[in-house]
């Protein structure tokens, strides 16, 4: 709780004043939810079921996340779109947005964040592909730097068939925008 005192103090403000005396408390409440991912293991995630699986694609998409740049320790925010074709066994579907908020609650990039989701599905699901698009906002463009207020950052992560069919990539793309 020092080191938050001492940044509030680098600031010019007061820690002693009334409305910044608790501050210090709140913060660490709040790195315990922003930061929660790690303490989250993607195998403790991800039950995976043999009944009922499939060999089509499984999409989930406009999961909404937040998460915190590891340059700026500023938050970006935005939507991933996560994909992945089946190989013997599933998840359930909650599980796949479970994935995207464990690695997006940590210090982050967004492009690891992509990378991160697509290759624990292919790890612990065997899939036959994965992919996960991101498109994000970040507060270090829109409140520092360049401050421009409506860029997105768009990202993707491709393995398997996703990588390697077109068509499977582009059936994919035709889901996430309809």
């Amino acid at each position: 709780m020092d080191n938050i005192r001492r940044i509030l103090e680098y600031i010019g403000e007061n820690p002693n004043r009334e409305g910044l005396v608790e501050t210090p408390k709140r913060i660490l409440k709040s790195y315990d939810r922003l930061f929660g991912g790690y303490k989250q293991k993607p195998e403790d995630l991800l039950k995976t079921f043999e009944e009922g699986a499939c060999s089509e694609m499984v999409v989930l998409k406009d999961i909404q996340f937040y998460s915190t740049c590891e340059h700026h320790m500023l938050p970006f925010f935005g939507v991933a779109h996560v994909a992945y074709i089946p190989n013997g066994k599933v998840v359930g579907i909650s599980k796949l947005a479970r994935l995207v908020d464990m690695y997006a609650r940590r210090m982050q990039i967004q492009e690891r964040i992509g990378t991160q989701v697509v290759d624990t599905i292919m790890s612990l699901l065997d899939a036959k592909g994965a992919a996960c698009i991101i498109q994000a906002q970040h507060f270090c463009m829109t409140a520092r730097g360049v401050e421009n207020q409506t860029a997105k950052m768009v990202t993707s992560a491709l393995r398997g068939a996703f990588l390697e069919n077109a068509t499977t990539r582009m059936e994919f793309m035709q889901m996430i925008r309809g």
